[in-house]
């Protein structure tokens, strides 16, 4: 006679083989570090020796949430993201949390299709960069999501969620005047995109600082562009064309400033002796580029830590008011002025 398949292993079973709680056991499988090493270890032991498989999904209804995050960005590309990513990998790996990234380069409908599929996978909490023509339509659906949120890098006004940034104004303020103390008076403001709150807030910056000095405010210095290196050539060679071209230059981000300065040696000009830059996010590559460039820190591992410890604190249900941190910017002086 064919014998009946042996019956799936229970965490209940592990939990009694090993000597502890089920509710100890569940937290193990969910790799939370709040278990002591000894007790880790003969529970895992008991799973080995009585053939248990952690059936994820299967919890995850039961509990109606998951130890599953979902970040959606914007580019990939960045070197910022890069960085902002190693900040939230940092944080959500000390609590056992499994990370599913979407990039939705800057476009509205990407942003839509990623929030609707991870949300049709029952992640457990959703840490979002919006993209920059974020509408009140994108307001309305994220205020109707129920699933925990954190927003990150770019603000949207009207969401009810946590939030972690810079302080893009005062940042772009620092950048101006520190090119101002130098001399110049007349003072591009190169890359990104216009309708973003994150370039929306530069310009304030920017604004601020010439007018503190006394200075005239040329819009036809302001030339926004793609957030790309691609972008910021293509803003620099636009922006030389002008009567009275500016001797110096505020870049929306280091990328911007790279292709800034790609620019102006193909025009002739040496970036930092025939022109000061100054870029915006303090990337690791900006230390080494040639020359180093000057530019504005904003932190992006450290905000993507607080965005993910932030996101922890709602998953885990501890009590607290909604929080919205913004990090304080620094300005790094190197070659480029």
């Amino acid at each position: 006679m064919k014998q009946s398949k042996k019956g799936r292993v229970t965490l209940q079973q592990v939990a009694k083989h090993a000597g502890v709680s089920t509710s100890t056991a569940s937290l193990i499988v969910r790799n939370n570090p709040r278990i002591s090493d000894a007790t880790r270890k003969k529970v895992l032991k008991s799973m080995q020796e009585l053939g248990y498989v952690y059936d994820r999904v299967a919890a995850n209804l039961r509990s109606q949430s998951s130890d599953t995050v979902g970040i959606i960005i914007t580019d990939i590309s960045n070197t910022f993201f890069s960085e902002f990513l190693i900040g939230v990998h940092d944080a959500l790996d000390e609590v056992g949390y499994t990370v599913l990234l979407g990039t939705t380069f800057d476009s509205v409908t990407k942003q839509d299709h990623l929030l609707s599929t991870m949300l049709e996978h029952r992640v457990g909490g959703l840490i979002l960069c919006p993209v920059s023509e974020s509408t009140q339509e994108t307001v309305d659906r994220l205020n109707e999501i129920d699933t925990p949120m954190v927003l990150a890098v770019r603000e949207l006004p009207g969401v009810n969620s946590d939030y972690v940034g810079i302080n893009y104004p005062e940042g772009a303020r620092i950048a101006v005047d520190h090119l101002i103390e130098k001399g110049h008076k007349r003072i591009a403001l190169l890359g990104g995109i216009r309708e973003s709150s994150t370039w929306i807030e530069r310009m304030e910056g920017y604004r601020k600082a010439l007018s503190s000095a006394g200075l005239e405010v040329d819009e036809s210095l302001m030339i926004d562009s793609a957030p790309t290196r691609e972008g910021g050539l293509e803003a620099v060679l636009k922006v030389l064309e002008n009567p009275e071209p500016p001797t110096a230059i505020f870049c929306f981000s280091d990328l911007i400033a790279f292709g800034v300065m790609q620019g102006l040696r193909m025009k002739g000009f040496t970036p930092g002796k025939d022109m000061d830059i100054v870029g915006f996010d303090n990337v690791p590559v900006a230390e080494i580029y040639h020359p180093p460039l000057t530019t504005i820190s904003s932190f992006p591992r450290r905000t993507g830590k607080e965005a993910a410890n932030l996101l922890y604190q709602q998953m885990e249900k501890i009590k607290r008011e909604q929080q919205r941190i913004i990090l304080t910017p620094e300005l790094i002086v190197r070659e480029s002025s």
